[in-house]
């Protein structure tokens, strides 16, 4: 059969001059001038740029797609066969109802339902796969008001994370004909259930403001409650569990403020203590004391601290849990009785239990070697129960409602596995890799028993490392199609995520970037070197920031791998955090650094950039997907990526581009949709290792 031919993308100068450097971009001209209008109108999109994106997309699907279409097929069964698909989430009581989401067999979207507390028959508030109808459906969420007679929900329907919320009579099932257009997604009812508060974007999608909607009101007359004024923090606003204050929050990834409005009185916000320099904190309150979680005066691993809400300036901020180095409180929810704290400790998670009467705690643990965990508490403060998730690499999710009055642990849900599985099938284990600095990385390792640890398995070596985002060694249903089939599936827990504690993220952001790609490659040699897989037998996967990972290891270590998946691949670095137009830009000059206003940031930035880095050398098989309205990572990014690539690589390995015209940074968004993309990539590194075929099969 007759290889396709693959695109080539046009060259066309374009130069930039930053700090006496002018550098060359002849993909430049891939990024449309007009990308705010292609966010909400993918149809805006000029003609010969998607003339290119769709040319790729004919080279994937002739190259690729098509040929591995049944492999794909299969996967995806696998996978579907093991999700309970008329699931039903669990009651979280609020006053006289409880509310839940549903699953329909065969549906994509959730039903938003509510039963009497006490239980009864069951009212359909909302039903997503209705209101989905055939294109993109983004839904962010559902709010019932305190009179629990209206709920307020919001969709995207262009991936562009541009939501309008509309607002719903439950006694009546009837949509008000008023919709709140183009909000930023965040978005909460005041008291007497009157108005809602939402953010809304800047012209560059910024979320930088919050409005007041009064229900029956023109929303061209929403008065404004709060605007930020620095491009480079966004805004959002919720409430304290107590109900008693709206909170808005105003954040860049290092540093943040807070204000609080009376629930009950209205009026402007008011300021809990001023923005300082990479100092952050979050706020719960509890009898008129806030319990703020924050790294205030060095407390590298976070505080507590409490203040009184009359008088929260930071000089009354009183130590309530002492910082302590290597602790990592992750999270704080207060109820009205106790003090619930997420920590990270020797790489696990834990919860501590305060409380609140008597000062004593107790930690909440397990014995696994990785595992997951988490915690919540619905929409009631009055309580003494808090419900915990937990889950392993081998172990389905299990939830469990824990009163903290009785000690009684009720499991309330086990994730199930229609289409069987036994978890003392597999072997979940973490090991260390040793970095070029001498610092240990941890891994996680899924694996059936009885794979050999000869270097003949394949393996697939996923990685983030980035925003102090930590990777949970939780249950996956996707990842044993390939561990079924062979494979060992790691995750490397590596710097600029916080598994180790805030110290990690540090060491693995700005000056210490290039930390989180030699970790990466370190957690690589060392499954080559105990002989979990070989050298050219590991898929590297990655996406976001992950997929700037992903760029720089194809760049230093080509030779390692068997293939690399850049899923909305961050790699055009550089250009990015120069151009303070797009949305994510300023904010993100605190993790990558400035290179406008730095020579050194942008020498150091230009150094590991991807795209910027690619070399006439032999690189392994790439597969890059994008999202067209992606406002994180810009479509332009893997787009100019793939083309400098094809125009400068040597050898012969497959490169393959796949965007998706109708979605945006989290891809598909029908739960089944999602699942296809995952066999998509998992037929893409069985490929990639030789097995269920390969790239020179047709």
């Amino acid at each position: 059969m007759t290889k396709s031919k693959p695109p080539l993308a046009a060259r066309r100068p374009h130069t930039a001059t930053f700090h006496n450097q002018t550098r060359e971009d002849p993909y430049h001209w891939l990024r449309a001038s007009n990308w705010q209008e292609v966010m909400q109108k993918p149809g805006a999109l000029d003609g010969e740029i998607r003339a290119y994106l769709e040319a790729e997309n004919d080279y994937f699907e002739a190259e690729f797609g098509s040929r591995t279409s049944d492999l794909q097929e299969t996967i995806y069964k696998e996978i579907r066969g093991r999700i309970k698909e008329d699931d039903s989430g669990i009651p979280s009581p609020d006053g006289p109802f409880a509310y839940n989401s549903r699953m329909l067999e065969g549906q994509q979207y959730p039903l938003i339902v509510r039963t009497a507390r006490e239980g009864g028959p069951e009212t359909i508030l909302l039903d997503c796969n209705t209101e989905a109808g055939e294109g993109y459906f983004g839904f962010a969420g559902a709010e019932h008001d305190r009179s629990h007679r209206y709920l307020a929900w919001a969709a995207d329907r262009a991936g562009s994370e541009y939501y309008d919320i509309v607002v719903r009579d439950t006694e009546t099932g009837a949509d008000s004909p008023e919709i709140i257009r183009d909000t930023a997604g965040s978005y909460v009812w005041n008291q007497d259930s009157s108005a809602i508060y939402y953010t809304e974007y800047d012209d560059n999608h910024r979320p930088f403001r919050v409005r007041l909607h009064t229900i029956g009101t023109d929303q061209t007359d929403d008065p404004i409650i709060f605007e930020e004024s620095d491009p480079g923090f966004f805004v959002g606003v919720g409430r304290t569990l107590s109900d008693k204050y709206i909170v808005i929050d105003a954040h860049d990834h290092q540093t943040s403020e807070c204000w609080l409005i009376d629930a009950e009185l209205g009026g402007p916000p008011r300021l809990v203590d001023a923005r300082l320099p990479e100092r952050e904190y979050d706020i719960d309150e509890r009898d008129g004391l806030l319990y703020i979680r924050t790294n205030a005066d060095g407390a590298e691993d976070f505080k507590i601290v409490t203040a009184p809400v009359d008088n929260p300036a930071a000089e009354n901020w009183t130590d309530l849990v002492p910082h302590q180095q290597g602790v990592l409180i992750l999270d704080l929810i207060v109820i009205k009785n106790h003090m619930l704290r997420l920590e990270r400790f020797e790489g696990l998670p834990r919860i501590v239990v305060r409380d609140l009467r008597t000062a004593t705690e107790e930690i909440v643990g397990f014995d696994e070697e990785a595992y997951s965990l988490g915690m919540s508490v619905g929409y009631e403060f009055d309580t003494s129960v808090f419900r915990l998730t937990y889950s392993s690499p081998t172990t389905p999710s299990r939830t469990y409602d824990v009163d903290l009055e009785t000690g009684t642990r009720t499991l309330l849900k086990e994730q199930e596995v229609p289409s069987g599985h036994n978890p003392d099938d597999y072997e979940t284990r973490r090991v260390f890799a040793t970095a070029p600095d001498g610092e240990q990385v941890p891994v996680t390792v899924l694996y059936r028993k009885g794979t050999p640890f000869d270097g003949s398995a394949p393996a697939l070596l996923y990685g983030y490392g980035a925003y102090g985002m930590s990777m949970p060694a939780s249950f996956s249903i996707s990842a044993i199609s390939l561990v079924d089939r062979g494979f060992i599936h790691a995750t490397a827990h590596i710097r600029g995520g916080m598994e180790k504690g805030y110290r990690w993220y540090a060491q693995g952001r700005r000056e210490n970037k290039t930390n989180t790609f030699t970790d990466f490659i370190a957690a690589a040699e060392m499954l080559i070197e105990q002989g979990f897989t070989a050298k050219g037998r590991i898929v590297a996967q990655g996406g976001s920031a992950g997929g700037m990972l992903m760029g720089a290891i194809a760049n230093m270590r080509p030779d390692l791998w068997a293939g690399i998946l850049a899923q909305v691949p961050f790699v055009d670095v550089l250009n990015t955090m120069l151009d303070d137009t797009l949305p994510l830009t300023p904010p993100e000059w605190p993790e990558w650094g400035n290179p406008i206003l730095s020579a050194e940031d942008y020498q150091r930035i230009a150094s590991y950039a991807p795209y910027e880095q690619v070399t006439a050398q032999a690189y392994p098989p790439i597969f890059a997907l994008a999202g067209l309205t992606d406002p994180r990572v810009t479509y332009w990014e893997p787009a100019k990526w793939v083309a400098k690539l094809r125009a400068t690589k040597t050898g012969d390995a497959p490169l393959y581009l796949k965007t998706n015209m109708g979605a945006g940074h989290g891809g598909a968004s029908g739960r089944f949709d999602r699942l296809k993309e995952t066999a998509m990539c998992y037929a893409f590194a069985l490929n990639a290792v030789g097995l269920e075929g390969s790239f020179g099969s047709k």
